[in-house]
């Protein structure tokens, strides 16, 4: 078994865990996302099963076709934590109806607000992405 399949792997378990975890926020909790925790969702669902896919079959280009969408994540998540911190103005907030995108009403350990863990979740793919790319150029 080559060992750079634990990178991967690693990509595919943060993927999984952030996309059951905004499962379970949307369906068990029943609270209805915004529109940018749609975008979020769009860009880490796919995420889950292309890398989920290549880490078994031990396919390197899975982190090719899933690092784009790590990427683009990161920007919307990035751009949801700025709005959340108040350092986007207000006439750049997409949201119209529905779920206030700028005032998130779910906080876990302490204060940390859901957009910036799925930052950090697209931020820890892309990384072991990068990283597992770098592996197996060696």
């Amino acid at each position: 078994m080559n060992r750079n399949w634990w990178w991967m792997l690693a990509a595919w378990a943060v993927a999984l865990g952030a996309t059951l975890g905004a499962l379970f926020i949307g369906e068990v909790m029943g609270m209805t996302p915004c529109l940018l925790c749609w975008y979020q969702r769009i860009f880490m669902f796919p995420l889950a099963l292309i890398l989920g896919m290549a880490a078994f079959a031990e396919d390197r280009r899975g982190a090719v076709y899933a690092l784009p969408l790590a990427l683009g994540g990161a920007g919307m998540a990035g751009y949801h934590s700025a709005l959340i911190a108040g350092w986007v103005p207000q006439w750049w907030v997409p949201c119209g109806a529905g779920p206030s995108c700028s005032e998130q009403s779910l906080e876990i350990l302490g204060g940390v607000q859901i957009p910036w863990l799925s930052l950090a979740a697209f931020i820890a793919i892309a990384i072991l992405l990068f990283i597992d790319l770098r592996k197996t150029r060696s």
